[in-house]
This record gives structure tokens, C-alpha cells and sequence, in this order.
């Protein structure tokens, strides 16, 4: 009686994944959706600027679209929460008292305020919020986050005509100073793109980041000096800790908006600005654009996945 021994079939041996990648290098392919080096991932980015302009300009001329009154709630929006606070704050709470020409200086800071807040909370929902577009096509993903600030950008550039409109009509005269917005809307712009990038990364990973996200942002208003003067309640608080002063005057949101209201207001003074405040505009833009540039790259490949 025969025996047959059990033999295991016959198979082809598994190539090492060194192998493959030599054959794959061999004859040009390379992984999808890999993260490109950061020179050429700026390449591509700046290659793809007329899409985020684009892309910017229809998310805001699309974000009214169902409203009767369309594009005029851009500049509405902002003045109807500045009406609030000053009732709120202004009247009832009297942070009016001690500050000249209080209502541009309320308006110019919620202004400013709502530039930042809403470029990190649309951050928080670029890459979450748009995953068809994210896994359909390949592009630098950074150009989402940028495009949702520039889009908040223009937004602030409508909301500026009615806010010229405002300064004039309660006395505060055109003055060379007038120009100093323009730099110091491009630092906070970089400064706004950079912290929506770092939001980005955060929300595609926790989307409900957005759900807390306004809360955060709530409690950082109030102590930016949007609805009054950080100087004045210095000087009417001499038992405070001596930290809290300069802790208060770096925040980098009150900073971009004392730097705008000094540009545009007349009584508001260089003496109300912190020392060297055009160097701590400059480092928060550095710090946040260069900074939450290079975090969101780093999880470039992730994006889209899971």
C-alpha cells in the first residue's frame, strides 16, 4: 500500500517590499498621494493661486445667495453684533466711559475680531467639511484653509467701506495713518491663515473640534479688548499682578486690532499700544503662518483617509 505524503503546493515566491520599491523607482512610479518636499509643496501651492481665488470668491458670493437681502449681510452681519455689544457693553456695562470716539473704536474691533473668528472656525471645517473634494482630486491641501481665510479677507474688505462710512460721519477726519491698515491687515491675515491651517489638521482629525471651537473663541474676545480698552482697565486696576498687563497687550488678537484702530482713529494714540508692537504683530504672524504652514503639511498624505 502506497503512502502519499502531503505536500504544499507550489508557489511563487513573494517579492520583498525592497524589491518592489526598486521596481516601482525602476520605472517611475511613485506613491500616491505621498507628501511632496516643502519647497515643491509650495510650488504646487503657488501654482494652484488662481484656484484658491476663485474658489474663495464663489464660497462668499454663494454664502447669501439664499438671503433677499444677498450680499448686504456681509457688511450687516458685523454691525448689527456691534450694535449688541454696544448696548450691552457700551451702555449697560458703561465701558463707553473714558474712551473717545467709542463707537468707531467698537466697530473697528468687532470688525477685526470677526476676521479672525471666522477664518480659524471655517480652519476647523476646511478639510472635514469638504472630503468629496479632498478624495475626488490632488491638489496641496493647504489651498482650502488659505482659500476660507481669503475668502474671510474680502469679507473684511466690504465690511471696511461701511466702517470708512461710520468714522466719517462721528468726526474722525482721512489721515495718512489711513495706510497703515494695509500692512497691518496682511500681517493679520498671515497670522489668520495660520491659525486656520493648524485648525485644519486638528478638525480633519476631531471633527467636533468646531463644536467647541465657539466657545474658545468666545472667551478670547473678551479678553482682546473688542469692547473696551485694555489701557483704560489697566490703569483703573493697579492691584492686578504686573504680568497681566503685558500678557493682555501681546494677545495677538488685540494687537492687530489696537494696530487698526490706532491706523484708522485719530484719539486713539501710540501710547495706548504696547512696546514694539509692530515686532509682536510681525513674530504672531511668523509664528502662526510659518509655524501652522509646516504642522499642516507634516499630515499632508492623511488627509482624506479613513
Amino acid at each position: 500500500m502506497s503512502q502519499v505524503l502531503d505536500t504544499p503546493p507550489l508557489t511563487a515566491p513573494t517579492p520583498a517590499a525592497d524589491d518592489l520599491a526598486a521596481l516601482a523607482a525602476r520605472h517611475g512610479l511613485t506613491v500616491s498621494g505621498a507628501r511632496p518636499s516643502l519647497p515643491e509643496y509650495v510650488r504646487r501651492l503657488w501654482a494652484r493661486r488662481h484656484f484658491i481665488a476663485a474658489f474663495s470668491t464663489a464660497r462668499l458670493t454663494s454664502q447669501y445667495s439664499q438671503a433677499k437681502l444677498g450680499q448686504v449681510w456681509q457688511v450687516m452681519t458685523p454691525l448689527l453684533n456691534a450694535a449688541v455689544y454696544f448696548l450691552i457693553f457700551g451702555v449697560l456695562l458703561g465701558t463707553k466711559k473714558g474712551v473717545p470716539d467709542y463707537i468707531p473704536f467698537l466697530v473697528t474691533g468687532v470688525f477685526v475680531w470677526t476676521f479672525t473668528q471666522s477664518s480659524i472656525l471655517s480652519g476647523t471645517r476646511a478639510i472635514s467639511g469638504n472630503q468629496g473634494l479632498v478624495r475626488a482630486l490632488h491638489f496641496p491641501r493647504a489651498a482650502l484653509p488659505i482659500s476660507m481665510c481669503l475668502q474671510q479677507l474680502q469679507q473684511l474688505l466690504f465690511s471696511m467701506a461701511a466702517l470708512v462710512v461710520i468714522l466719517l460721519a462721528f468726526g474722525v477726519p482721512v489721515a495718512f495713518s489711513w495706510l497703515l491698515a494695509v500692512p497691518a491687515l496682511l500681517l493679520q491675515f498671515t497670522f489668520n491663515a495660520g491659525m486656520a491651517m493648524i485648525m485644519a489638521r486638528v478638525g480633519a482629525k476631531t471633527p467636533d473640534i468646531s463644536q467647541l471651537m465657539p466657545f474658545v473663541l468666545r472667551t478670547w474676545m473678551y479678553a482682546s479688548g473688542v469692547m473696551w480698552s485694555i489701557e483704560h482697565l489697566l490703569s483703573k486696576h493697579n492691584d492686578w499682578p504686573s504680568w497681566v498687563g503685558p500678557v493682555l497687550q501681546a494677545n495677538p488678537a488685540a494687537v492687530y486690532i489696537d494696530l487698526m484702530r490706532f491706523a484708522l482713529i485719530d484719539s486713539f494714540h501710540a501710547s495706548q499700544l504696547p512696546a514694539h508692537v509692530w515686532a509682536i504683530a510681525t513674530g504672531w504672524a511668523l509664528l502662526a503662518g510659518v509655524g501652522g504652514f509646516i504642522y499642516f503639511w507634516k499630515a499632508e498624505e492623511t488627509y482624506g483617509r479613513g
